[in-house]
C-alpha cells in the first residue's frame, strides 16, 4: 500500500489534491481513499490530507503516521510543521519550490535515496496556466513522475472530470509542465 500525506495551507486545494490523487489511482484500477485532517479551518492555516493507494481493498482509515510519500504544497510549512515526520526511509518527498532540494532540505536529501527528494515550481506553473496559486495538479503530476505509481494522464483526467472545460484543461496543462520538469530532473537535468 502506498500511503501519501499532503501538507499545505487552507485555500491551496490540499483536500482537493488528495481527492484527485485517489481518483487518479481509481482510474487506473487501484483501490484508493482520501481524507482531510483539519485544525483551524481558515485560509492560510496548515492543512493535512491523506491518500492511500493499493491493489486490494483498503480497510484502515486512520491518519498516516508513516508515509511512503510526502507532498508539501507550501514551502513555508518546512519551518513551522514537522512535515516529514515518520517518512519511510525509502520514501519520496515532493516540495513546491523553485529552489533545489539540496538547498532547502539538505538533511532530508542525505537521508533518503538519491532522486527521492524533489522540488517543483508548482505555484509558478499554476500561475502561468490557471492564473491562481493552486499547485494541486502539478504537485500530483510531480508525484506521479517521481514514483511511477500512476500516470500523468490519470492526473489530467481526474482534474478534467472534476472541473470540465477551461479550468480542467488548465490544470491538465500545469500537470504536464510539472511531470516533464520532474522527468527532466530524474534524467540528469537541473532545476531551471
Amino acid at each position: 500500500m502506498l500511503q501519501i500525506r499532503l501538507h499545505g495551507r487552507g485555500g491551496q486545494g490540499v483536500v482537493t489534491a488528495a481527492e484527485m490523487l485517489s481518483l487518479s489511482a481509481f482510474l487506473e484500477g487501484h483501490y484508493a481513499q482520501a481524507f482531510p485532517s483539519f485544525g483551524s479551518e481558515r485560509t492560510g492555516a496548515p492543512v493535512v490530507a491523506y491518500a492511500r493507494i493499493d491493489d486490494k481493498e483498503i480497510r484502515t482509515h486512520e491518519p498516516i503516521l508513516k508515509p511512503n510519500a510526502v507532498v508539501v504544497q507550501d514551502r513555508t510549512l518546512l519551518g513551522a510543521v514537522d512535515v516529514f515526520s515518520g517518512i519511510d526511509p525509502n520514501g519520496y518527498a515532493i516540495i513546491n519550490s523553485a529552489d533545489p532540494a539540496e538547498v532547502i532540505v539538505p538533511e532530508l536529501v542525505k537521508a533518503l535515496p538519491a532522486g527521492h527528494v524533489l522540488t517543483v515550481p508548482a505555484t509558478d506553473f499554476a500561475m502561468q496556466k490557471i492564473g491562481r496559486p493552486l499547485p494541486g495538479a502539478p504537485m500530483l503530476a510531480a508525484l506521479a513522475a517521481a514514483t511511477g505509481v500512476f500516470k500523468l494522464e490519470s492526473v489530467q483526467k481526474s482534474f478534467q472530470t472534476r472541473y470540465p472545460g477551461k479550468v480542467g484543461d488548465a490544470n491538465a496543462e500545469t500537470a504536464a509542465l510539472a511531470y516533464n520538469y520532474i522527468i527532466n530532473l530524474k534524467n540528469g537535468g537541473a532545476n531551471a
